[in-house]
């Protein structure tokens, strides 16, 4: 059985589904991934949380499920989140380098100057990212410790949320017996799951095309440049085909995950599917071309406001390796063809990479923010991940005694 202090758990909470991805850290820092488990998402609109209960009841499963895979008990994750309330901003902070050799104190100073901005009281750093540092205006510097030089400069990526929403997000897992370790920002964690080295190096935007958002992150130079999260999704899709086709939410989902294209010319015109139909009615016999002239609008809506997005920052033109999609509805036909189309650039469809274990069940984009989280704990935050086990073995037994005792008094 796996070591307690080698399990690190992310937990996706998305708007349609809860994901927890269980992996365990061997030799130089490779993950093995060892257990998953989803649960519908009963709780959230638009990556934020609405109504707690239903959200710990989401977890409780995932998890639950995800331990029974395993074959461990699950105390503490990695928490994702987005939202229309992240918000993300670029800040540069400047000190005198003391003993003209850069030490790790220094670089603490200078992120510490460079986060030192006025934020309103309602919202939270999430991630401080260092970009590039600068010594005497020699700029280009990734790793500055053991330089010489009078004076350091950091350029660092800065991304906030909201108080309420950061809270609310820690408070359902935490009713689920379970410890938030850390909240990663789920396009960054993405980020970590689908992109290469070289993408990064070159320039490039993964877009998370999630049930109620649409989460972006643009990297060049091996540097994060940009985050943002758009409150369009998946579901969109879902409704207008629902509304469209005159039929019920549940199966709007399955037609479209099914038989869906977001690009009408992919489609033969001889295709038909079958439509229940609402209240009863007899199931009525649509051509799939339909189906797809119901999408096709949306999707060029999803690409046409992130092409506003990196055109509205500047950073279009510095993605020369293109778009990676990912995300539930990456999957569905078309995608790729239409984000060419609307943007004019490059598409690939990005699937979790660089992991081992059950590499076959998580090879989906619906599982790149999960896997993610495990991957961006272990590379950015090491050991932070085995401190808190017993503590939090304690708290998930305080949390059963609460249950036990409510339900007999």
């Amino acid at each position: 059985m796996a070591k307690k202090e080698n399990i690190v758990v992310g937990l996706d909470i998305g708007t349609t589904k809860i994901c927890a991805v269980v992996g365990e850290v061997v030799e130089g820092n490779r993950i093995d991934i060892i257990g998953i488990g989803t649960s519908p998402s009963r709780g959230l609109r638009k990556g934020v949380v609405t109504n707690i209960e239903s959200t710990v009841e989401s977890i409780k499963k995932a998890v639950e499920e995800a331990e029974l895979m395993a074959g461990v008990e699950i105390n503490s994750v990695y928490a994702g989140i987005a939202g229309g309330h992240i918000k993300s901003f670029n800040s540069r902070g400047v000190i005198a380098i003391k003993t003209k050799e850069v030490t790790h104190a220094d670089i603490k100073r200078v992120i510490d100057a460079a986060k030192a901005v006025a934020i309103p009281l309602d919202r939270e750093v999430l991630h401080v990212i260092p970009q590039e540092f600068i010594i005497d205006d020699q700029d280009g510097i990734k790793e500055p410790l053991g330089m010489s030089g009078v004076r350091l400069e950091a350029e660092v990526h800065i991304v906030t949320g909201a108080v309420t929403s950061v809270q609310n997000i820690v408070k359902s897992v935490n009713r689920a017996g379970l410890h938030v370790i850390d909240i990663i920002l789920q396009p960054l964690a993405s980020s970590e799951a689908v992109l290469t080295p070289d993408e990064k190096e070159l320039g490039v935007a993964v877009v998370d095309i999630g049930g109620g958002t649409t989460d972006i992150a643009t990297f060049a130079h091996g540097s994060l440049l940009h985050t943002a999260v758009l409150g369009i999704g998946g579901n969109h899709l879902t409704n207008d085909v629902a509304v469209g086709l005159r039929t019920p939410a549940s199966e709007a989902e399955k037609i479209k995950t099914k038989y869906g294209c977001a690009l009408t010319v992919m489609v033969k015109e001889d295709e038909t599917i079958e439509v229940p139909s609402v209240g009863g009615r007899p199931p009525r016999v649509v051509s799939r071309q339909v189906l797809s002239e119901i999408i096709e609008p949306r999707a060029e809506e999803i690409f046409g406001l992130v092409q506003r997005e990196l055109k509205k920052t500047g950073y279009e033109e510095m993605v020369a390796s293109g778009v990676v999609i990912t995300g539930g509805a990456a999957l569905m036909e078309g995608m790729m063809e239409i984000g060419e189309k609307m943007m004019d650039m490059p598409v690939r469809r990005g699937m979790p990479s660089n992991i081992g274990g059950l590499v076959d069940v998580v090879s989906n984009p619906m599982y790149s923010t999960a896997v993610g989280l495990i991957l961006y704990a272990v590379r950015h935050e090491g050991v932070k991940k085995a401190r808190i086990t017993e503590k939090a073995s304690f708290n998930k037994v305080l949390n059963r005694m609460r249950d036990w005792v409510k339900e007999f008094f």
